[in-house]
């Protein structure tokens, strides 16, 4: 890396310009889990007192960017996908708005009775035919998030035979004409249950971000979809926008 000079009379403090600088090198230079030089070299490097220097690190670890490690040094952090969560979210369509590359595995397909929590979400009776559809969704090939999608079979009898991966939302609104809106989302961290943690390729100790989620048709209020989502949560930052 080449000396980077910080300007001294712009009215920008030097640990910002160093901040900003660094922010940049990561994006272009590092890989998650790369270790940065020591805060001697650092702070030689940009002409800086070692303080300088580690006002700019604590910058960028407010930020998640880096992270301390006692007695080791500064590594830096897998950036977090920023997904928002709206009347109309679908993951393809978000994913690709930020330009990453997704693909749906479809994990298994089953037609069962509604258990008691299926059943209210869906506004349907316990026991009534619903269609569990389960997919592992990926952005660069990693893996993101997996999702258990409860549908009543009644309304949408054919569903679980068209659908063969993508966009499940995009399937409703081409055949039935059905376009969704979310109308509850209940976040919570919990540790990965069943073989989630395999399936995400995460450890069994770490937590994933589960997200409730009931969807509706747009045309009439009618519930859809009951959702429950389950997102690697060190490779994601959900966005709630009401």
């Amino acid at each position: 890396m080449s000396l980077y000079t910080v300007a001294r009379d712009t009215g920008e403090a030097l640990y910002a310009q160093i901040a900003r600088h660094l922010e940049q090198e990561l994006a272009k230079m590092y890989s998650p889990g790369d270790c940065l030089p020591s805060e001697n070299d650092l702070a030689a490097r940009f002409g800086v007192n070692r303080h300088t220097l580690r006002r700019a690190i604590d910058e960028l670890v407010d930020l998640g960017l880096l992270e301390r490690r006692h007695g080791r040094g500064v590594y830096v952090l897998e950036t977090k996908l920023e997904y928002r969560i709206e009347g109309g979210t679908r993951f393809t369509e978000t994913l690709a708005a930020l330009g990453f590359q997704t693909n749906v595995r479809i994990l298994r397909k089953q037609n069962l009775p509604a258990i008691e929590r299926v059943a209210e979400r869906l506004g349907i009776q316990v026991g009534d035919p619903v269609f569990w559809i389960e997919t592992l969704r990926t952005a660069e090939d990693r893996p993101l998030c997996v999702i258990s999608h409860f549908i009543p079979a009644g309304r949408f009898p054919e569903v679980m035979a068209n659908y063969e991966g993508g966009s499940l939302h995009a399937l409703l609104a081409t055949d039935y004409g059905c376009k969704l809106k979310r109308t509850e989302s209940l976040v919570t961290a919990v540790l990965p249950q069943g073989d989630d943690a395999r399936l995400l390729g995460m450890p069994q100790n770490r937590p994933v971000l589960r997200v409730k989620s009931v969807n509706v048709d747009d045309r009439d209020g009618t519930p859809v979809e009951y959702a429950i989502t389950r997102f690697r949560a060190d490779r994601i930052q959900l966005r709630i926008n009401p």
